[in-house]
């Protein structure tokens, strides 16, 4: 998965986006170590600080954990992963529904729209 940074974002927040999405899709796996800071920010292309600060975050926010001289982990706690899916799945909802509100389309339309796209795929 690419590091994709927009203007006006700070980019701490957005490596902490990121990385939310990386554990919610099992890129970083529960339990799982993480690469070490420096790696993480050469990979992203920021200032290790930058990284050190979001990674430092999603630790206090619970879904990191640090052992000592070992590094730092992904959480194993089930309540906090389905929460972080939950929050991720329905903030790109949101985004659906508010771009598709942008091209005219109302409620009924979107949810129409999307029943039909998910019939067709499969």
């Amino acid at each position: 998965m690419e590091w994709v940074f927009k203007e006006g974002v700070a980019i701490y927040t957005q490596l902490m986006e990121q990385i939310k999405l990386r554990i919610a899709g099992g890129t970083f796996r529960p339990g799982e170590k993480i690469p070490p800071v420096r790696e993480l920010a050469v990979e992203a292309g920021v200032n290790p600080n930058t990284m050190q600060r979001a990674l430092s975050e999603l630790e206090r926010e619970g879904l990191l954990y640090s052992v000592r001289t070992s590094g730092r982990y992904v959480t194993e706690e089930e309540a906090m992963l389905k929460t972080l899916q939950k929050s991720l799945s329905e903030k790109f909802i949101q985004e659906l529904f508010e771009n598709l509100n942008k091209l005219g389309m109302d409620r009924g339309e979107i949810v129409a729209a999307v029943a039909q796209w998910a019939k067709e795929e499969q």
